[in-house]
């Protein structure tokens, strides 16, 4: 591959830049909470009066295992580099964009390959042994089969609608809390398109 030599130099900067976030997060997540905050105690009469604090720890621990992750990838992609693989699609085995390469030096999909497996994981991603196995051990979201019936999606769909803890931005494709949830987008009452009949309920609105 082309500016072999221009990869690895920045996959190991941003080796060393991974490594040092993990260092100070390691060392900031590993001191006493109170000791952190400057508190005598951990206990207050107030329970909300360290949630900020709770919460900025929580925090550090979410981009701490990120961190780790993206090590991994990183440490990966170097290894590539000494076997000849890298820049080569691990799934089509295609090379990958050099655009996506300055972008995200550690990949290992090209944008097509990539984009593939963002809808699969858009949709959830189940086992496939769920496609064989039966009520009550089966796949329950059945919406990608022929099954019409009342199923899994359906009754998370009609709970989730009352609210759940996920924002827009957790759900691929909503734009409101109201589709917040797994295909919140879909109109209810119905199974198909052919299903949709649109008629004149009331004098400028339309119902079904």
């Amino acid at each position: 591959m082309e500016n072999k030599e221009y990869y690895r130099r920045k996959l190991e900067d941003l080796k060393r830049e991974l490594e040092s976030q993990m260092s100070t997060i390691t060392r900031r997540g590993s001191e006493p909470l109170k000791e952190s905050v400057g508190e005598l105690s951990s206990y207050d009469n107030h329970t909300a009066d360290l949630a900020a604090e709770t919460f900025e720890r929580e925090k550090d621990l979410g981009l701490r295992d990120n961190t780790k992750r993206m090590l991994v990838k990183v440490e990966r992609a170097l290894g590539k580099i000494e076997d000849g693989s890298y820049g080569f699609c691990e799934k089509c085995g295609s090379s990958i964009e050099k655009e996506r390469l300055n972008l995200v030096p550690y990949t290992t999909l090209c944008a097509k390959c990539s984009k593939e497996e963002e809808k699969i994981f858009a949709k959830g991603a189940r086992p496939v042994e769920e496609e064989v196995l039966k009520y009550p051990f089966g796949k329950s979201f059945r919406d990608d089969s022929e099954n019409v019936g009342y199923d899994g999606e359906d009754a998370w769909q009609d709970v989730a609608r009352y609210g759940t803890a996920n924002t827009p931005q957790d759900e691929p494709g909503s734009v409101d809390y109201k589709e917040a949830y797994t295909d919140g987008s879909e109109e209810r009452g119905i199974t198909d398109k052919l299903d949709k009949v649109i008629y004149e309920d009331e004098p400028g609105k339309l119902g079904r």
